[in-house]
């Protein structure tokens, strides 16, 4: 695989995070340099090490991952995003300056929703004759950059629009985790 092959597929597995990223940062009201570092590091992380995975699972029993992935993308994503969208009507005046759930576990669950399309290139990469480390390490650096920098887009956004950039991000999460629902369902 070429450079350019591997950069273009870098980003293009990146995207995702970059927009959960955005909703993250929208919804944290004012997150911190570090804050946004951490969220960058957790989505680069993952997403190295998801087509690592997808690239075991696919020289192991690739049949059995494709089957499911695009389920396990569209729970995470949905029960994220639709979190996200909830607590933004659901919010009172008193709760405007109240911490934002900022949990590991939220952060987790959403980097690897993000990332279950990188398992699945990861699978499919298993068949060809890659250097998967190399493609692995490029989607991680790809993606902790577009991630940080989503994160801090993101806080301008909700300085501005608050609420309603709380809801864009929970819909952008819940129609990004149907789009790799029907992607896969309709491909059959």
């Amino acid at each position: 695989m070429s450079p350019i092959a591997i950069g273009v597929l870098a980003i293009g597995m990146s995207i995702d995070a970059l927009i959960a990223s955005l909703g993250r940062g929208a919804s944290a009201r004012r997150p911190s340099w570090s804050e946004a570092l951490r969220t960058g590091l957790v989505f680069g992380v993952v997403e190295t090490l998801t087509p690592l995975i997808g690239w075991l699972l696919g020289v192991a029993a690739s049949q059995y991952v494709q089957s499911v992935d695009h389920w396990i993308a569209f729970l995470l994503l949905g029960g994220v995003g639709g979190r996200m969208f909830y607590h933004a009507f659901h919010r009172g005046p008193e709760d405007e300056h109240a911490p934002v759930n900022r949990s590991l576990m939220t952060l987790l669950a959403t980097a690897v929703g993000t990332s279950i399309d990188a398992m699945a290139v990861g699978v499919s990469l298993a068949f060809l004759e890659v250097n998967i480390v190399v493609i692995a390490i490029a989607i991680g650096c790809a993606t902790t950059l577009m991630s940080t920098g989503g994160m801090l887009a993101g806080r301008m956004l909700g300085s501005r629009f608050g609420r309603f950039a709380e809801m864009f991000g929970g819909v952008a999460l819940v129609a990004l985790g149907a789009s790799i629902l029907v992607e896969h369902l309709t491909a059959v």
